[in-house]
């Protein structure tokens, strides 16, 4: 009971500040906002938490679902329409993947003084869950590491809307009020939307893919989609409430984190997330040159990190959010394979010597 007593009230409290960080026209408001508040209870008022609590793993992982549903809906036929394209596109997210994994390795490694393992996992570019868990079973700081990889996601869906918002001369993103949701989806489409949640969970672990948790819903929302045999969309009130869920789920990683230690990975992330994005930024502007695709939408197809908010700035920018979403699942994917390829070549036992 004070477990559910517990998450009751750290949701309330989350849910305001998400209402707060809209108010204040902050880029993924429902997201950042819970975020925050819970990462402070968290770090600050650890003892008045039950001894031991953790934000329930079903509820999360059932609202990470939704929003895989939200992103795999936006796979349309359309999307195609730029394939010629995605062979330079794609290939630039291979080098780009490479070059910020190595970037953020070396501010991690020698400016952050992080031991060779906890720097490896904490650098990936993309998959945070996988990085997390992988780092941990390899034998890496876990504190630091958890902690690394949310500042990533933090770090990114803040500077580079606010970047963008200094480029253009307004907002974008959610901060300009778009979403991926509609406001008037019927409450009859919830049973479907339900099911579709239920099928992708299955198929994610059935095909064990990377993050299957939302690339499984993902995949079904993308081949309804696509099939046109049947489509839906996702209410703009269950797409709010599932961000204020996650947020709070990752807010609550943070339990036992000290001021001084946050304050450093927090100047780590940024330093890192300035490099990754500075490579982005290279690669995009030779892309632009061989796709005459817009700088700014090559940009965030190359960020490293924040799906939804991108693909939310992507209509701000009046470019295809499935075109920036596709290549953010491509280096989420294309992470995931490489770290997991290393960390199966790390625990591959060794041959023994010859006799001699």
């Amino acid at each position: 009971m004070p477990t559910l007593v517990t998450t009751f009230v750290l949701l309330a409290l989350a849910g305001l500040s998400g209402v707060g960080a809209q108010a204040a026209g902050l880029p993924l408001p429902f997201l950042i906002g819970p975020l925050v508040v819970s990462a402070a209870i968290a770090t600050v008022m650890t003892e008045r938490l039950p001894q031991g609590y953790r934000f329930p793993e079903p509820v999360r992982l059932a609202f990470i679902a939704i929003i895989g549903l939200m992103i795999g809906a936006q796979v349309t036929p359309s999307l195609f329409s730029e394939a010629h394209h995605y062979a330079l596109t794609l290939g630039a997210v291979t080098v780009f993947v490479g070059l910020a994994h190595g970037l953020g390795y070396g501010v991690f490694r020698w400016l952050g003084g992080y031991d060779r393992v906890t720097a490896f996992y904490a650098s990936t570019p993309g998959g945070l869950y996988e990085s997390i868990e992988m780092g941990t079973a390899a034998g890496a700081d876990v504190t630091r590491l958890m902690m690394q990889q949310f500042l990533r996601i933090i770090a990114v869906v803040t500077l580079l809307p606010f970047g963008l918002s200094l480029w253009l001369g307004a907002p974008v993103g959610s901060a300009a009020g778009m979403s991926l949701a509609r406001a008037d989806v019927p409450w009859s489409d919830l049973p479907l939307i339900v099911l579709a949640c239920l099928g992708g969970l299955a198929l994610g672990r059935v095909l064990r893919l990377p993050a299957g948790q939302m690339t499984g819903p993902m995949a079904v929302a993308a081949a309804l989609s696509l099939s046109g045999l049947l489509g839906f969309e996702i209410p703009q009130w269950l797409v709010n409430l599932a961000q204020v869920i996650l947020g709070t789920a990752l807010g609550m990683r943070f339990t036992g984190l000290n001021r001084g230690l946050m304050l450093r990975g927090a100047g780590l992330a940024v330093v890192s997330v300035a490099g990754m994005l500075a490579v982005g930024l290279a690669l995009a502007s030779g892309l632009h040159a061989m796709t005459k695709e817009p700088v700014d939408v090559l940009v965030i197809s190359l960020a490293p990190g924040g799906v939804t908010e991108m693909a939310l700035v992507a209509l701000s920018l009046s470019a295809n959010p499935a075109f920036v979403t596709l290549h953010h699942i491509y280096r989420i994917l294309l992470t995931v394979l490489v770290i997991g390829t290393v960390t199966k070549l790390r625990r591959a036992p060794r041959a023994a010597p010859p006799d001699r």
